[in-house]
């Protein structure tokens, strides 16, 4: 015992002492206890635990030895073994070589150990029976280190080669109590007993700030950096306002190493409080709605991650703080360990943070938004974090979705969802004004198509409900199927977009579309409104539209202001009884009227007639008042044009029942020639620009849209294939403002027709009044002859010579009005063809090529050759 007990570490170590000091063991008691706290720190590892700075050290000498390739290669293995092996820390544990250069992990003045053999061992105990560091679920550390066995109470101790630990670990475990260097003084001189110590009565000893020459200890900093982490200024480590970051006090004494970790941790905290802050802020605002309370709550889950984490290092501090840990064990919590420990927290508190700086002044959908494109990363943790985040946030739009789509309400009291109502609008305008999309507000992950037909799935449940008055509920439309109750389900809904998420939208969307057409065309016979619409306000019946023509020419050719609406409402009738038009439906005959436009001064019958019909309830949601205007501009200019092709039959007419009748009359030969020649150029204009209006325009427009009607899948394409339809023959009609000239050159057209008319009839007129006075003088000459008596006097002779050379002289009058008529309507064609020649639309400039089809008037118009020289140029360039 005796040889054991002089061969122990205390023994030798006290000898050494007294040995190189000279003095006895009494005088040596300090310098002892210094000895034993230099020897029992442990200032470098001999293995690295560090995961990134092995991969990083490894990379480094690859580099070094110009192996860029390898290093790439270990890069990309290295990222593989993170995302497919769950702990993978203990194969960086293997034993690795410090070099000069490494960092130690623990950088610790040496400290008094307060407890004794059997005390320590129990705390051992109690330490690893408590701490919850090893499932923190990051980089796993090894626990506490065990008790040396050679030291436990009632062994004996082993010799330094074949006990596993270092020298002064051992010394450290083995040394008495001491709680201050004059309390070492008082040691006796023997040596002490071996076994057990005496249980002590003494208080354990807290651990110290520092050491006597003022420098702050690493466990002071540790429990400063705690503090931090929750955002709380430590004692020696606070808030710098200036700067905005964690600052040590400079006038601390701290060595680089230390402080550099410890600024590195600090960055933790600074994280905390902007998200902290965050939070704090808008969870209190109400009118940030509820998904940005979603994102607050999803805050504050991982925050409440944070701190339990927290919590754990805290009662780790407490339980070496109660057994008085004064020395770096493996078990101590130092700045290194956190570094370590907090490595996955501060990567997550840096996503919290990017995403509370990119969110800012956001919500609803554009707050979605704005998270989902933080999902767009190829880190698994991080993608996993936003995608955990990006469900709780979506939860309430997708609330917002199922309700809208499958029951058609919206309650979006802080306007987050992408449809917007607005409660101003009235029932009429309910499908084009009432619902919107707000693109700001959809989310990224829901394309614009998707969200066109969620805005029409709601819009037609609203629209049967309030508009068409069906009272079928919408579980019978369309099967709801499961909604998104939980964040679990909206994060399944998420992982979908483009299958489940689509299926339902898709389903929702066809059969509510089918469902509302199918009503309109049944209860309120839409289709056969556009058709009615086609054959009345369109000039398509063209029997009713004859007759009718003839029976208003008695009451048109009136001056417009002498026309009453009921006497034109009754003609109307009439010809509907008396054509096709009777046929039609009552809904559909009962709805056409008549309507006298505005009077201006001067204006006839025929400039202020005009069909209407009337629509209302869900029908006008497709024959909108703008719908209904345009069709009443292409009435009145289809009108217009059929008036002129009725007054040229009537042109014609006089001319073929007049002609024998004025063969008697040789002096009329040449103004009736005339009067043929320019009825005819003008028969040919009005035949060629009724087949471009009635077969290229109307029939062709009316074929795409027949077409497009019968392939419609919602109300949305119905309408935008009937406005499209309008718009067509508005423009090709000349109605448009970029036709506003070749409007008026065409009515200027019309205008001539008609002051061609008012000539000829004039002409007729005298004409027919000359000949049936001439006529009545044969007569009467011939009846005189036959009561035996002398046909004519002298003065009879004189006086119907007179009047012949009268008439006579007014034959060139009609000669030279016709000549005028005749250059000013060719003038005016001729400039008409210009602009046709000129146009962008093809089928006007085809239009061109048939009006002047044997070049009459572009042998009379330079303009007119250089155009057609022009456009030839360009088809023939077009077919190379």
């Amino acid at each position: 015992m005796a040889t054991l007990d002089q061969k122990s570490p205390n023994v030798l170590l006290q000898s050494l002492c007294c040995r190189i000091t000279g003095k006895s063991e009494a005088e040596v008691a300090h310098q002892f206890q210094y000895a034993v706290r230099v020897i029992g720190s442990n200032y470098a590892p001999s293995i690295e635990r560090d995961e990134f700075l092995v991969s990083e050290k490894i990379k480094k000498e690859l580099l070094k030895q110009r192996r860029e390739a390898d290093a790439a290669l270990f890069s990309e293995l290295h990222r593989k073994l993170q995302t497919q092996v769950g702990n993978y820390g203990a194969l960086f544990a293997q034993a690795l070589q410090r070099d000069a250069h490494s960092t130690p992990f623990y950088c610790t003045r040496p400290q008094s150990l307060a407890l004794g053999y059997g005390e320590r061992s129990a705390g051992l105990s109690a330490s690893m029976g408590t701490s919850g560091i090893s499932s923190l679920g990051v980089y796993t550390l090894n626990g506490p280190t065990p008790t040396p066995q050679s030291l436990l109470a009632g062994q004996p101790p082993q010799s330094a080669a074949g006990g596993g630990q270092p020298l002064g670990s051992r010394l450290a475990w083995a040394l008495p109590v001491s709680s201050s260097p004059s309390s070492a003084l008082a040691l006796p001189t023997t040596r002490p007993p071996l076994g057990p110590p005496a249980p002590s009565t003494r208080a354990v000893r807290p651990r110290r700030d520092g050491d006597a020459a003022g420098e702050v200890s690493e466990a002071a900093l540790v429990r400063d950096i705690l503090y931090v982490f929750q955002g709380i200024d430590g004692k020696f480590i606070k808030m710098s306002a200036q700067d905005n970051c964690y600052k040590i006090d400079s006038k601390v004494v701290l060595c680089k190493s230390l402080r550099d970790t410890s600024s590195r941790l600090a960055e933790l905290g600074w994280l905390h409080n902007k998200v902290r802050k965050y939070t704090d802020a808008r969870s209190l605002d109400r009118a940030f709605g509820l998904v940005g309370q979603s994102f607050c709550s999803s805050l504050h889950q991982e925050l409440k991650e944070y701190y339990r984490l927290l919590s754990v290092l805290h009662s780790q501090l407490q339980v070496e703080d109660e057994q008085g840990v004064i020395v770096c064990t493996e078990s101590s919590l130092t700045l290194r360990r956190l570094l370590v420990w907090m490595y996955d927290p501060k990567v997550r508190l840096k996503t919290l943070a990017a995403l509370v700086d990119f969110c800012q002044g956001r919500k609803g959908g554009e707050l979605a938004s704005a998270v989902h494109a933080y999902g767009k990363t190829g880190d698994p943790q991080m993608r996993a974090l936003v995608q955990h985040i990006l469900s709780l946030v979506s939860h309430p739009i997708l609330n917002f979705l199922y309700r809208w789509i499958y029951d058609g309400e919206l309650e979006d009291t802080y306007h987050e969802f992408f449809v917007a109502s607005d409660p101003n609008v009235k029932t009429d305008r309910l499908w084009h004004d009432k619902y919107s999309l707000r693109k700001s507000m959809i989310p990224s992950f829901i394309t614009m198509d998707q969200a066109r037909k969620v805005l029409l799935i709601g819009k037609s449940i609203n629209f049967l409900h309030q508009v068409c008055h069906d009272r079928t509920p919408p579980g019978k439309i369309t099967s709801a199927s499961k909604s998104a109750d939980t964040p679990k389900d909206a994060a399944e809904l998420l992982s979908d977009l483009e299958g489940a998420f689509q299926e339902k939208i898709d389903a929702a969307y066809f059969d509510t579309s089918k469902y509302l057409l199918d009503v309109l065309n049944r209860n309120y016979l839409l289709l056969e409104h556009l058709q009615a619409m086609r054959r009345y306000l369109l000039l398509g019946q063209g029997d009713f539209i004859r007759h009718l023509m003839d029976l208003l020419k008695p009451e048109l050719v009136r001056p417009a202001t002498t026309l009453y609406q009921h006497n034109l409402t009754g003609i109307l009738e009439t010809a509907v009884r008396a054509t096709n038009a009777q046929y039609d439906n009552a809904e559909i005959l009962k709805r056409l009227d008549v309507r006298l436009l505005e009077v201006s001064p001067g204006d006839t019958g025929w400039d202020v007639f005009s069909l209407d019909y009337h629509v209302d309830g869900p029908i006008a949601t497709v024959f909108t008042r703008e719908c209904m205007g345009h069709y009443l501009r292409v009435f009145n200019f289809l009108w217009r044009a059929k008036r002129m092709e009725y007054t040229l039959t009537d042109i014609w007419k006089g001319q073929m029942c007049n002609a024998k009748l004025l063969k008697t009359m040789p002096e009329l030969s040449g103004v009736l020639h005339q009067c043929h020649i320019l009825a005819s150029e003008m028969v040919h204009f009005i035949h060629q620009m009724q087949y471009y209006i009635t077969f290229e325009v109307l029939e062709c427009s009316w074929d795409e849209l027949w077409n497009k009607v019968q392939q419609a899948q919602d109300l949305d394409h119905i309408i935008a294939a009937h406005d499209v339809f309008l718009d067509t023959i508005i423009s090709r009609c000349l109605l448009d403002n970029n036709s506003r000239s070749l409007l008026n050159q065409l009515r200027a057209i019309f205008d001539q027709i008609i002051e061609f008319q008012s000539a000829q009839d004039s002409l007729y007129r005298s004409a027919l009044e000359e000949l049936a006075l001439r006529l009545q003088f044969e007569e009467k000459k011939k009846q005189r002859e036959e009561e035996g008596q002398w046909g004519v006097t002298a003065e009879q002779e004189a006086e119907e010579k007179k009047r012949i050379q009268d008439f006579q002289e007014t034959i060139p009058k009609m000669r030279s009005q016709l000549r005028i008529l005749t250059h000013f309507y060719q003038s005016i064609v001729q400039q008409f063809l210009v602009l046709l020649m000129t146009s962008s639309d093809e089928s006007l400039r085809f239009l061109s090529f048939r009006l002047d089809f044997n070049e009459h008037y572009r042998a009379r118009e330079p303009r007119l050759r250089a155009s057609l020289g022009v456009s030839r140029g360009r088809r023939l360039s077009n077919i190379i």
